[in-house]
């Protein structure tokens, strides 16, 4: 359990940033290089690094290699884990508000 919040921690942390974010996005049409994800963005090499490193590590993305370069691209493992568990919190707020629907029709 403990490794399933410390995963759930990572992505949920990854996706706070807003960079983060914008780098998913652009991944999730295709595969890109490291410097055409930084060439996106007015930052430094290194900063879009380690945005990259905190999605890696919340495994959000893979890298493969391909010759020199690193391909970056969308791992969709880690968004089914975070969307199972915003599912669960869903279902209990829909019955919740289901019960306060049936209690209000039925005592007015």
């Amino acid at each position: 359990m403990v490794e399933h919040t410390l995963s759930l921690d990572n992505i949920f942390g990854s996706l706070a940033d807003p960079t983060r974010r914008d780098i998913l996005q652009r991944v999730s049409q295709r595969g890109l290089t490291i410097s055409e994800i930084a060439a996106k963005y007015d930052v430094t090499f290194a900063a879009i690094s380690k945005h990259l490193k905190v999605l890696e590590k919340a495994e959000l993305i893979i890298k493969k290699r391909r010759g020199k370069e690193q391909i970056v691209y969308l791992s969709p493992q880690a968004f089914v884990q975070a969307a199972d568990y915003l599912t669960w919190y869903r279902q209990m707020w829909e019955e919740r508000f289901d019960s306060l629907d049936d209690y209000l029709r039925n005592n007015p």
